[in-house]
């Protein structure tokens, strides 16, 4: 019973973060949204706030880690657009049941330019993972991500979502760190 209504918890939130997010788009009578175009409206919010993020960040700093403070041992900023890359990839690969195509030696990349191109990828393969995502499949079990047990494509989805959000918010920090306003807060 827990399990439904965590399910339907999250499909709650989820839809309502949907219902905000498409601010003078709503649905038609005829055309509802589906699962796969709800979910892939937040993932493209979120790529189109992160990509610049990484493009702004000048080369030079990619390896800037915060300091001043408790920051022992976090990511560098190309270390954090790694990271979200390697979650997409291995998220939007639980979803298609495959194995991702992410780069074997993803932690030895160093150039921004590197870097931007799996980041960029990795959000071109989470949206092919999500557009498969259906209304039947949404809450089927299949493999967790840890090999340990089941999941389902909706919790996937919104771990994917929520995961790349805080990031989002860490590299925010970076950027302002460094002198340079976020796209997104550029209005």
């Amino acid at each position: 019973m827990l399990n439904k209504f965590v399910v339907v918890t999250m499909s709650l939130a989820l839809l309502a973060s949907a219902a905000m997010a498409q601010q003078g788009a709503p649905a038609t009578a005829s055309a509802p949204p589906t699962v796969a175009a709800t979910l892939d409206r937040q993932l493209s919010t979120l790529e189109k706030e992160m990509v610049p993020m990484g493009t702004d960040m000048p080369d030079s700093k990619f390896n800037f880690v915060p300091s001043g403070g408790d920051f022992k041992g976090v990511r560098s900023f190309g270390d954090q657009l790694k990271h979200v890359a390697m979650v997409n990839y291995r998220v939007g690969g639980a979803i298609l049941q495959e194995k991702p195509p992410m780069p074997a030696d993803m932690a030895s990349l160093q150039s921004k330019d590197a870097i931007m191109k799996v980041f960029e990828d990795s959000f071109t393969y989470a949206h092919k993972a999500f557009a498969t995502i259906t209304e039947k499949n949404l809450v089927e079990p299949i493999p967790a991500l840890s090999g340990n047990g089941t999941t389902t494509r909706l919790w996937l989805a919104v771990l994917l979502i929520g995961h790349d959000r805080d990031h989002y918010g860490q590299l925010v920090v970076y950027l302002r760190m460094n002198g340079i306003i976020p796209p997104a807060s550029r209005h």
